[in-house]
């Protein structure tokens, strides 16, 4: 399990962005597209098909995470979501009320907290593709 789901990061800091892509790989997924902002992703994403979505909270650009995927909904783009941010306020956590997503990690995130949710979004996807079947 887990090799062939596509992953796409969404992280606008460069070096916490590498360190995730690593840990992603070493957890036998695949990466297969990168974003810095909200609206980057928003308008990449359905070139690049990901099965899995990892999302900082916190983002360049004037959308978040929390933002951004609402906006990934209002299009019926169901992509399991996993979500990351050094912040894990009551506030944050409210924002986040109403949104389907898997997990919410604080940062720094470890390889074993990571393989968890990615886990869990791999089963999901296999349970839908087994029922579409």
């Amino acid at each position: 399990m887990g090799l062939l789901n596509k992953v796409m990061i969404v992280e606008d800091d460069p070096l916490l962005s590498i360190v995730e892509e690593k840990m992603v790989i070493k957890l036998g997924y695949n990466v297969v597209g990168k974003a810095k902002s909200g609206e980057e992703a928003l308008a990449n994403i359905q070139d690049i098909d990901p099965e899995i979505l990892i999302i900082d909270i916190q983002l360049a650009g004037t959308l978040d995470g929390i933002q951004t995927v609402k906006k990934l909904r209002e299009k019926h783009l169901d992509i399991p979501v996993i979500f990351l941010s050094g912040d894990k306020s009551n506030a944050v956590l409210q924002d986040t009320k109403g949104i389907n997503y898997i997990d919410f990690l604080l940062k720094p995130v470890t390889p074993k907290e990571l393989s968890v949710p990615l886990k869990t979004a791999a089963e999901q996807i296999a349970m839908l593709s087994q029922s579409a079947a």
